[in-house]
């Protein structure tokens, strides 16, 4: 067993350059040559002694996202094939919108509803709180009448019952003044029933208080509802996070694919997204070798599917911990 370390290695941009199988040669203090230099004999002579490191790695670019959709559904449209460079911005998926379409006009049609019942308990408040200011205006003139009132009324009766002792009045006098004193007094209470009564209607106009409360918390929800909707249609469609190359398409147009949200296994993959600005080749280096490798050292990296092409880099990252290797 063995242990290996990866070095990442970051390789200046060439049109063309792809996965494969990769050689990277490596050295201390300059590029590494084309080829082992012939053997002669030569004057001996100070110099420096130059360390070659051989490894394979992988092509790797400087960021893969995978593409999913938030929604699910069938796909319309599908407009990028694997290569195609892509904006930021532009439109890498469609999903149908038949379905979020209907939900949205749904949670429109029930906020319209809301914003009625709203409002009308809006107006059935204001009515209300009106009549009761009138009432109570109009209780308290009564009771204000009715105090007047049973107070000459008695008054009267005790003048009469005065002069009904002096015998300046007489009975059937009296009477009557007594008899009116006595309705003042029922009118007065009556009129100071109808102030009470006017606490019952109170207690009710803070029910249609209430009633407005419940309908604006029910236009609210409905308003979130429509939110929802809407941002649910938007997710229909799928636009670039970023400008990169489509390096990969694992679906077709028609194919019903499932939420990344919702779904349990995480949604279906639609395509990779690519950032080709920058490209690293991540090699692996023998743990009697890794001695030799440097932060930013310059390599020399070729690949199988340009073997005639140098791509020149330099080491950016070596792992601080290695890999067994069988």
């Amino acid at each position: 067993m063995k242990k290996t370390f990866k070095a990442l290695i970051a390789v200046g941009i060439v049109a063309g350059l792809t996965a494969g199988g990769v050689a990277i040669w490596g050295r201390n203090g300059g590029p590494a040559e084309a080829a082992a230099p012939a053997v002669t004999t030569v004057k001996v002579a100070s110099g420096p002694i130059r360390l070659t490191v051989a490894s394979t790695g992988r092509v790797e670019a400087n960021l893969d996202v995978e593409i999913k959709c938030k929604a699910s559904g069938q796909i319309v449209k599908l407009p990028c094939e694997v290569g195609d460079p892509v904006g930021k911005g532009d439109l890498l998926v469609e999903l149908d919108p038949t379905d979020e379409g209907r939900r949205v006009r749904q949670a429109a049609v029930a906020l319209k509803a809301s914003q009625a019942r709203f409002a009308q308990a809006g107006l059935n408040l204001t009515i209300a709180e009106k009549n009761l200011a009138t009432e109570r205006l109009r209780a308290e003139a009564a009771l204000r009448s009715a105090q007047a009132r049973e107070k000459d009324a008695r008054a009267k009766a005790e003048r009469v019952r005065v002069l009904l002792e002096k015998k300046i009045a007489n009975q059937e006098d009296y009477d009557t003044a007594e008899t009116a004193a006595v309705q003042a007094a029922a009118d007065l209470d009556n009129a100071r029933a109808a102030i009470q009564e006017l606490k019952t209607q109170e207690e009710a106009l803070e029910l249609k208080r209430q009633d407005v409360t419940l309908a604006q918390t029910a236009v609210e929800l409905d308003e979130v509802a429509l939110e929802l909707a809407n941002q649910s249609l938007a997710d229909t469609k799928v636009v670039a996070p970023m400008d990169g190359v489509v390096t990969a398409r694992n679906v077709q147009t028609g194919q019903i694919i499932s939420s990344a949200i919702s779904n349990v296994g995480g949604g279906t993959t639609v395509l990779t997204l690519s950032d080709l600005s920058r490209i690293f080749v991540k090699a692996s280096v023998d743990e009697s070798d890794i001695g030799k490798v440097a932060k930013d050292q310059p390599v020399i990296v070729t690949a199988d599917a340009f073997p005639d092409t140098r791509f020149r880099g330099k080491v950016i990252r070596i792992a601080p911990r290695g890999v067994n290797v069988s």
